[in-house]
């Protein structure tokens, strides 16, 4: 397998819940995961994990490896460490999109370094 293709398989297994989705290749395919928004789409999800292992492993934007590190150690694991991520990355896109601006790194960062702590 590919790096990525290992890490992929890593996060996977991370994620029980999505594993019959991901099984399916031509029902994942014909899925609308915009419209059952009670579903977690697992391949934005996943998405999501590769992004931040791949911020992590070059520390792009700079700080966030540390910020990351900083919010396992605060969560006891990765894993939750990387939702909690997950919704800072968000935040950052979705003000991005919605000022037309482009993406601010430093604030994701002091985001992430944020909630690693606060009590």
């Amino acid at each position: 397998m590919e790096a990525i293709e290992t890490l992929a398989s890593l996060w996977i297994a991370e994620h029980p819940e999505h594993h019959a989705d991901l099984a399916d290749v031509n029902a994942a395919l014909a899925r609308n995961y915009d419209a059952t928004p009670e579903h977690t789409n697992p391949f934005l999800h996943l998405s999501m994990h590769l992004s931040i292992s791949e911020q992590c492993s070059i520390d792009q934007p700079r700080g966030i490896r540390q910020a990351v590190e900083l919010l396992a150690q605060r969560l006891d694991g990765l894993h939750d460490a990387h939702h909690a991520t997950m919704e800072c990355l968000g935040e950052m896109l979705w003000e991005s999109q919605r000022s037309g601006r482009p993406p601010d790194g430093e604030a994701y960062v002091a985001a992430v370094q944020r909630r690693a702590t606060r009590d």
